[in-house]
């Protein structure tokens, strides 16, 4: 099943934590900043607590990494 298939799904709000996160606005998942991919909650591991923004995967958290040091 979809993510979007759901009846209730809704995009969530998160406050990113060092170890954690705390739910702001309730939903079902959260989108990718790097890819746009709906991460389901509950599949959630990787964010940047500086930038406030979560990641579908290691290699997109990283790929982000790696535009931040670019910028200097």
């Amino acid at each position: 099943m979809n993510i979007f298939d759901m009846a209730n799904a809704a995009e969530a709000k998160i406050r990113y934590l060092d170890a954690d996160y705390q739910v702001l606005s309730p939903g079902t998942f959260v989108k990718c900043s790097v890819t746009g991919k709906p991460i389901p909650l509950d599949e959630l591991k990787y964010w940047s607590v500086k930038r406030q923004e979560p990641y579908v995967d290691v290699e997109a958290s990283l790929k982000r990494e790696m535009e931040f040091m670019k910028r200097g």
